[in-house]
């Protein structure tokens, strides 16, 4: 017999003033006491609304029409403002720094409970619980204006869970954190919800992290939300993790949510590609599959230069199709674009930097590193939190710490020497909090201006927000929008420039697998065209798809540099999925599995239709974003083909 409603909403919508359309639309949906329910759907679908009604933050403090009842645990959120949830319902929002209002770890998460009136005994006994449970005793001290993205986001949720709520709402719980520290958040979680009962809802773009313990998932979309039990819902949902796409691919059913169960079910095609991929048993076999580069992934129709720039008899590539004749792109007349950074030409460091070391008073962040950043290349930068590679992004563009050390661009001018313009327009950096750059009214002008400032034509700034993020107004106000909305227009922005190197810092954070597919066929396409482009990231999935090589830092080293495969392969804190399913096979993504199947049919002769797939796109094309065929929104996937 089922518990106690947790929540239920009735023919729940919402619009916000000036909106045309609401923001979600009749809702009606029951989550009972104990559940774990994820929240699934693309950038800017209504995730963050639908979850803001569960504390009456929306209308309360965001404004706007709600139509239809919302009740958590028998309370009216129409007659009890958040205040009057707060002993019962804990949320920690997309931005943890945001929601901060004291200054050290051990103060925030005391906080929520002094609000409450607990005893100071009980408080003290919480705190140090939580200390211990999210692994951040060490941090008791220190100031939250020290600590890294990650660290941040263990104490926000911190601050919620001392005061025992009986709902936790999360908003992208894990987006900051590294693979292992995004398994011990899940894990917290879900140890609450199996020893406490306490309901849990989050909504959470990574859905590989939590997807194999959600209860139930719920998927939004521009006209309707539904909701059902994982495997079920996956089969038709407009995102999905790379567990379900492999699954689909295969024709696996029911889906497998897990890579444990994918594995299983997979024994039969590793079997198959054993004689096609070479690294399969004892190292035998064939050829591995080739990982397209940045050269074999771009178009290859030409394009006009601007007449601002110097045109180049050499330039054979263009951006993607939807950007031809509004976007032109850097052309260092040193480099050559005929081919990508696997071919036999020359490759030069876009960006080199030797014995820097960074250090924020007593604690060293980058300890002596010499490192280099080829150009032609997309190299992600990757490590636990704390491993320095926020403060190794800030040093090399020029305007972070720097103790000692030097940095220099290909024609050896140090970033910190130049003016403030002359740096956008040779080194840009997105940071992990895109407001930062934020701050004209409206998207529309922030883009003109972007436009105006890196003397593109007008238009170019806003053609790559739609390829990121599509269908964001340009008359809404920048902070009105979700997180993933925001980065979207910060990451236009700053490509806008098309500066020699492009530096970004969790640039996946709040993106969906079609926005991430699109960001990277956007970057892959800039390093074709010379530019160096480096990534700081925890998105395993995003590094196995996006980048040529990756670098991995500890405690302010680089302890290991080399191509995707051998890097990501190697670990299985930082493998993605489908490596893990497919192993000891070379393969990393769909895209790859669904190549070496289709060579694998050719090599059997098999004959008949050779076209790849869903999921996947000859190495000349464009990728489809997230896997999937790019329908509308509300437009369930076709069902793909099964392996022979």
């Amino acid at each position: 017999m089922l518990g106690e409603n947790a929540v239920k909403m009735q023919a729940v919508s919402v619009t916000y003033a000036d909106a045309a359309q609401p923001a979600v639309r009749d809702v009606s949906l029951t989550i009972e006491e104990g559940e774990l329910v994820l929240v699934a759907g693309r950038t800017g679908s209504g995730k963050s609304t639908l979850l803001g009604t569960l504390n009456g933050h929306v209308p309360h403090f965001t404004g706007g029409l709600l139509r239809g009842s919302v009740r958590v645990f028998g309370r009216d959120t129409a007659t009890h403002r958040p205040r009057d949830l707060a002993d019962i319902v804990g949320v920690v929002g997309q931005d943890p720094v945001a929601g901060f209002v004291t200054d050290t770890v051990e103060e925030e998460l005391a906080y929520g409970m002094e609000q409450l009136g607990l005893p100071p005994a009980t408080m003290r006994k919480r705190v140090e619980e939580t200390l211990d449970v999210l692994g951040i005793a060490e941090l008791r001290h220190s100031p939250l204006t020290d600590l890294s993205g990650g660290q941040q986001q263990r104490v926000a949720i911190g601050s919620v869970l001392t005061a025992h709520p009986r709902l936790l709402v999360l908003d992208e719980p894990t987006s900051a954190l590294d693979p292992t520290g995004a398994e011990e958040v899940v894990a917290t979680i879900t140890r609450l919800v199996h020893d406490l009962g306490v309901t849990v809802v989050i909504a959470e773009h990574r859905l590989e992290r939590v997807l194999q313990y959600a209860d139930r998932v719920v998927h939004v979309a521009a006209t309707r939300v539904t909701d059902g039990l994982p495997a079920q819902l996956m089969a038709t949902s407009t995102v999905a993790p790379p567990v379900i796409e492999l699954g689909r691919l295969a024709g696996w059913s029911p889906l497998p949510v897990s890579v444990r169960d994918a594995r299983r079910a997979a024994a039969p095609l590793r079997a198959r590609l054993a004689g096609q991929v070479g690294g399969g048993g004892g190292g035998g076999g064939g050829a591995p599959v080739p990982r397209a580069t940045s050269a074999s992934r771009a178009p290859s129709a030409s394009r006009a230069t601007s007449a601002s720039r110097a045109p180049s008899a050499s330039r054979g590539s263009s951006l993607p199709t939807s950007l031809h004749g509004s976007a032109h792109l850097a052309n260092p007349a040193s480099r050559s674009s005929s081919a990508g950074p696997s071919s036999s030409r020359h490759v030069e460091p876009g960006i080199a930097a030797s014995v820097l070391r960074v250090e924020h008073g007593r604690v060293v962040a980058v300890a002596g590193v010499d490192v280099s950043f080829t150009s032609g290349r997309v190299t992600a930068l990757m490590g636990r939190n704390g491993a320095g590679k926020s403060s190794l992004l800030w040093a090399l563009q020029g305007t972070g710490t720097r103790t000692r050390g030097r940095v220099a661009l290909a024609d050896g001018t140090d970033p910190s020497a130049l003016s403030p313009h002359a740096r956008r327009r040779r080194v840009g950096l997105v940071p992990q909090c895109a407001s930062d750059l934020i701050y004209l009214d409206s998207v529309g002008a922030e883009c003109a201006q972007a436009d105006r400032e890196s003397t593109t034509s007008p238009g170019t700034c806003a053609a790559l927000l739609e390829r990121l993020a599509p269908g964001i107004p340009a008359e809404r106000h920048p902070r009105d929008l979700s997180e993933g909305g925001k980065l979207a227009l910060v990451l236009a922005v700053q490509i806008t420039a098309s500066p020699e190197v492009i530096l970004l810092d969790e640039p996946t954070r709040g993106l969906d697998y079609a926005a991430k597919a699109a960001l990277g066929a956007t970057l892959r396409q800039l390093a074709h065209e010379g530019h160096t482009v480096v990534i700081s990231t925890h998105d395993v999935e995003f590094v196995a798809d996006s980048a040529d090589e990756v670098v991995l830092m500890a405690e302010g080293e680089v302890i290991a540099q080399g191509p995707t495969e051998e890097v990501v392969a190697a670990s299985p804190a930082f493998a993605p999925q489908v490596a893990k399913i497919l192993a000891p096979h070379p393969i990393l993504t769909v895209a790859q599995a669904a190549t070496a199947l289709d060579l694998h049919r050719s090599a059997a002769g098999s004959g008949g239709d050779h076209h790849l797939p869903r999921g996947s796109q000859p190495a000349t094309g464009q990728p489809v974003p997230g896997g999937t065929q790019p329908a509308a929104e509300d437009d369930p996937p076709q069902p793909s083909r099964g392996f022979p």
